[in-house]
């Protein structure tokens, strides 16, 4: 029998469809034990445990058939003592059912340390210092004085505070600085594309104030709100446009990237922002 004639044959052909037959039900079991064995299908969204107490926690945490371990305690002012500040895996982040999350909580009882001496050093340096002893930057004013962005005096709470003296951590301090005897002012910042938090520190940096930040209707959960991005800001940006020290800048955030100017893009900033330029204005 010639070899084409044996390839046509009802016998070659009934064997090969069989071989066929038999590859593709251990394909298909195959893929059924990987599913069985994996459980593919089952991952869940991890839950948002952000700001729930332990008995909401471990509520929420049987009814999505997740497992949590408290792994350590800060003290932040973002939620009350007691309850969840931060969580790994991130909310909406898909895991298999009981999965264990690692949950920090802030502490019941804040941790107390000195306040630092910032007196006499220039923003940026103090701002660091801040944010090395635990503590949070608040607000900026500037009064009249030889220096420009020197720290003149610390403030907690609407009221001095001095080195040594006793502070929660995670408390807001707020800075006097100089500027200068006449006109100064500072370039506006471009904070477009920037989340929340480097928008904010890019401001404090050229010597401004945060004012009102706006959320689009586009924020929905809380993870949301932590990857929106600056879309519009008042004042807007231009390499001329200047403000006085100590001067509040507005700005709205989203994440719909088609609502950025079309030549701009996300930012990702530096581990340490440059001094920003100060401008002397006429004598007053």
């Amino acid at each position: 029998m010639k070899f084409k004639e044996f390839i046509l044959s009802k016998l070659f052909l009934k064997h090969l469809g069989l071989a066929v037959s038999i590859f593709i039900g251990f394909v298909l079991l195959m893929l059924l034990w990987l599913n069985i064995y994996t459980r593919h299908g089952q991952a869940r969204p991890v839950p948002d445990f952000f700001g729930l107490s332990l008995q909401q926690t471990d509520s929420l945490a049987r009814k999505t058939r997740m497992r949590y371990k408290i792994v350590d305690s800060i003290f932040t002012s973002r939620v009350p003592r007691g309850c969840i500040a931060e969580q790994n895996p991130k909310p909406g982040f898909k895991v298999k059912k009981w999965r264990n999350i690692s949950l920090i909580i802030n502490a019941f009882r804040p941790e107390m340390i000195a306040m630092p001496n910032l007196v006499d050093l220039p923003l940026n340096q103090a701002m660091a210092m801040i944010q090395n002893a635990g503590l949070e930057m608040g607000t900026l004013s500037y009064k009249p004085d030889l220096s420009i962005n020197m720290v003149l005096s610390q403030k907690f709470g609407g009221r001095e505070i001095a080195e040594g003296d006793s502070i929660q951590k995670g408390s807001v301090i707020d800075l006097v600085l100089g500027k200068g005897l006449s006109n100064q002012r500072t370039i506006v910042p471009d904070l477009i594309g920037l989340t929340l938090e480097p928008a904010r520190e890019k401001i404090l940096s050229s010597s401004l104030n945060l004012g009102t930040y706006i959320y689009d209707n586009t924020i929905v959960t809380r993870e949301d709100s932590i990857n929106a991005f600056v879309y519009k800001q008042n004042p807007e940006f231009n390499e001329e446009s200047t403000l006085q020290l100590g001067s509040s800048i507005y700005f709205w955030l989203t994440v719909d990237s088609l609502k950025l100017p079309v030549d701009s893009t996300l930012i990702m900033l530096p581990d340490s922002l440059p001094v920003p330029e100060i401008i002397q204005g006429p004598e007053i």
